[in-house]
């Protein structure tokens, strides 16, 4: 279980600056808090948007979600963690030592 808080524990997971579909921070996230179900996956959908919104990642690629692998028909968000998004990341890695 991670002891950072939920939305500095995926861009720690982004940290490397390859690209990520929502559903697989997601499942990371889930599995790093022990997190389970419907609620969950959609509470962590929305730390991503909010991440987004202020510039930490940014949204490379969407496509439908036709096989199911997040929730069928829905859209799929591919993201990637930008420089400010690094520079928060270090400052609150920073802080927790």
């Amino acid at each position: 279980m991670s002891n950072l808080p939920r939305k500095i524990r995926m861009m720690e997971i982004m940290q490397d600056g390859k690209e990520y579909w929502n559903y697989e921070v997601i499942e990371q996230t889930m599995k790093d808090y022990g997190f389970q179900g419907e609620f969950s996956r959609g509470t962590l959908n929305m730390d991503l948007i909010e991440l987004a919104a202020v510039s930490f990642i940014k949204e490379v690629d969407l496509k439908v979600d036709d096989e199911g692998v997040y929730k069928k028909g829905f859209l799929l968000h591919k993201y990637v963690i930008t420089e400010d998004g690094k520079a928060r990341l270090s400052e609150a890695c920073m802080n927790a030592i």
